[in-house]
């Protein structure tokens, strides 16, 4: 059997727990060139965005991570440099590695600078991200802390009012702690859909919703295969949206010293996937805040979001997934699963 890069769909379906997920991920990262760390490092997060329903980023992503580190594009054994240049900012050169390594590298520091000066900032350059962003984020509000991140991505999005890409889908990821439950997250992308769900949604045969994209004559279109080979995304909510990806195009690549969406040339990597941009992370501890906690006060918000109606709140979703998974395990299609033990080699 040949890997596929794009992993087919079945009817029949396998259970298996999380870790046991993560180890096959791991083995499958470390089979394609990554160190042990980077590999535990992404596993987690592919696995866990799997767990949570978030399938756009979560196994779907392995081929795509196989076909860039095959490619040279990416340095899988990447070990980032950590640098603390002021009380409230901490930059990190992931050395043309993942993102999430550079995060893990600098997580202690940042904390400890947040807890110290109120808020503190982590500039992350020379660096890929491919998964979802909320799992940057959620840790933080985890430990009473409100974090905000964003991430640029590779040209693909039309700016309102344009008549060419040039913006990534720069997505937008927040998470806060509540007194009373799981903590509020969200994770967004600035396009109108991310381009995972186009991927999908092509694999599948399915049709998009309109206003999604345009082919590559610039003429909306509601065909995913259209938006992939030679068209793009558009915005969400027209301008609105388009300055949004403009501030993420400022603040993870023109702050943190990362390229822009339109910087990187990677066609002399065939197979390459990973965006090599920026990111940028704002971690804010709301105990240096004064009145009520913070945490209660997010409750309050909750509380009078419901008490108008409001049946689910952002991340509500990924939250019961999680436990679901946790109590019945994940499932994958027979498909996805020997598609997977093929990349671990087994």
């Amino acid at each position: 059997m040949t890997a596929s890069p794009e992993m087919a769909v079945s009817s029949a379906n396998s259970t298996l727990d999380f870790d046991s997920v993560v180890l096959l991920l791991e083995r499958i990262f470390v089979r394609h060139g990554t160190s042990n760390e980077v590999a535990r490092t992404l596993a987690l997060n592919c696995a866990g965005a799997e767990r949570d329903g978030a399938h756009s980023h979560g196994v779907f992503r392995m081929p795509g991570y196989v076909s860039t580190l095959k490619s040279g594009w990416v340095n899988g054994q990447a070990v980032p440099v950590v640098e603390d240049v002021a009380s409230g900012f901490v930059r990190v050169d992931a050395g043309n590695g993942f993102a999430q390594p550079a995060l893990a590298a600098a997580r202690a520091l940042l904390v400890e600078k947040a807890r110290s000066a109120g808020i503190a900032v982590l500039a992350i350059r020379n660096s890929h991200h491919f998964a979802a962003l909320w799992p940057d984020v959620e840790p933080f509000a985890y430990e009473g802390l409100v974090a905000l991140s964003v991430v640029n991505s590779m040209t693909c999005v039309v700016p309102h009012g344009a008549d060419r890409p040039l913006f990534g889908t720069n997505p937008i990821a927040f998470a806060a702690p509540r007194a009373d439950g799981e903590p509020i997250v969200f994770d967004l992308a600035t396009s109108a859909i991310a381009h995972g769900d186009v991927q999908i949604a092509a694999r599948k045969g399915e049709r998009l919703p309109q206003g999604m994209g345009v082919d590559s004559l610039g003429q909306p279109t509601q065909d995913p295969q259209a938006i992939l080979e030679g068209g793009a995304l558009l915005p969400f909510g027209g301008h609105k949206g388009s300055a949004l990806s403009m501030m993420v195009e400022l603040l993870a690549a023109a702050l943190t010293g990362g390229n822009f969406s339109f910087e990187f040339d990677w066609k002399n990597h065939p197979g390459a996937k990973t965006p090599w941009t920026g990111q940028l992370l704002i971690v804010i501890d709301p105990a240096k805040a004064a009145g009520q906690s913070f945490a209660e006060r997010s409750q309050e918000l909750v509380r009078q979001m419901h008490g108008v109606g409001l049946k689910r709140l952002p991340g509500d979703r990924r939250h019961h997934q999680r436990a679901k998974s946790s109590a019945g395990g994940i499932q994958l299609d027979a498909d996805t699963l020997a598609n997977l033990r093929e990349l671990a080699g087994d």
